[in-house]
């Protein structure tokens, strides 16, 4: 007989960050850098905890090198060659502690991390990162990848519960991605049923991860500012961002020019038919496409993006009384809600 979870699990849309008393003065006095010391590789990382994913149209050079600026990581993706990466270390050597290489789980994908690695040492961070991190082909290259590189941090993922977040950990990964199909353009949850409301799996991996000095990343999920401060309050180490940085400069994608002069970029998931026909040739008969593309509006430099996101998160941090980032869980209380904010304009696009 199948089994049927009970209890009711939540999402970021579901819930609202209760306000607390107070003794900031202003929301400059927030401090929302993190200074972490990781449990395998005993290597310590400080930051601003946000991440970009590790998408092609959103983990490129060019984001990082943005978002390093502002002490925010990177993981970019798995297709850019040796040389390229080698270029980019010489270019900006200052923010490579901000930068994680990605890593696929192929004997090929392995080789060049070894290549990567070798040609740019001061790499320190590798995410291994696959749609499914439950099969056990990818706790060997955890374990793998451990032994192959003692003094890295690991990243790796995804998962959504607790046990697969501990067996990883033990494998010899520091940081877990957590999230499965909560992505604005992943469409595991309609193609396969399989999935966890993105709030609760952060809580319930969150605190399996701590209890083994272990740390997660919240990875999906956010549309808004606030849902980011949300993801922090449930207790994530990290939150990655996908859609969020979308449609700018600094993003992959193509500049598509509309005959009435609107702009747009293309942004897809990494398991969608575009990013398949683009970087294997096409869809395996076996597999279903998990991912779509879309064409999101043109947003210009990430910078203005990434500023409104840091604002956010200390304004939040000041309504809760939460001094640095990292007291944000322990301030956070969550009331349920039915709804959110008031949509009477939700369709009025707005003239700031």
């Amino acid at each position: 007989m199948p089994n049927i979870v009970n209890e009711i699990k939540l999402d970021f849309k579901d819930v609202l960050l209760r306000p607390k008393r107070s003794t900031l003065k202003t929301r400059a006095e927030v401090d929302l850098f993190r200074h972490i010391t990781f449990r395998n590789s005993k290597r310590s990382y400080r930051g601003i905890p946000l991440m970009a994913s590790n998408m092609d149209t959103v983990g490129t050079f060019e984001m990082a090198a943005v978002l390093g600026k502002h002490g925010v990581f990177s993981t970019v993706h798995k297709y850019y060659e040796v040389e390229e990466w080698e270029d980019f270390a010489k270019k900006h050597v200052e923010i490579l502690p901000h930068v994680a290489v990605s890593c696929g789980i192929s004997d090929a994908d392995f080789e060049k991390l070894e290549k990567i690695l070798a040609a740019v040492p001061d790499l320190t961070f590798i995410c291994l990162d696959v749609a499914n991190g439950y099969t056990q082909q990818f706790v060997d290259i955890v374990r793998k990848t451990r032994n192959a590189y003692p003094k890295h941090t690991i990243i790796a993922g995804n998962v959504v519960t607790g046990e697969m977040v501990e067996e990883l950990i033990l494998s010899g990964a520091d940081i877990i991605k957590v999230g499965i199909g909560p992505g604005s353009v992943c469409t595991t949850r309609v193609k396969t049923g399989v999935g966890y409301p993105q709030l609760s799996a952060v809580i319930e991996c969150a605190d399996a991860a701590h209890g083994l000095q272990g740390h997660i990343i919240s990875d999906g999920g956010c549309v808004c500012p606030g849902d980011v401060a949300k993801a922090f309050g449930a207790g994530a180490d990290f939150v990655m961002l996908g859609g969020m940085l979308a449609g700018h400069d600094e993003s992959g994608g193509e500049l598509t020019i509309k005959p009435d002069g609107t702009k747009s970029k293309l942004f897809y998931g990494m398991s969608s038919m575009t990013a398949m026909k683009k970087h294997a040739g096409g869809k395996a008969e076996y597999r279903a496409a998990e991912g779509k593309a879309v064409e999101v509006p043109y947003r210009g430099e990430v910078n203005n993006t990434i500023l409104d996101i840091l604002g956010g998160l200390r304004s939040a941090c000041t309504y809760t009384g939460a001094h640095k980032l990292k007291e944000l869980p322990r301030r956070a209380t969550f009331i349920r809600c039915t709804q959110q904010v008031n949509s009477v304009y939700a369709n009025i696009p707005s003239k700031e």
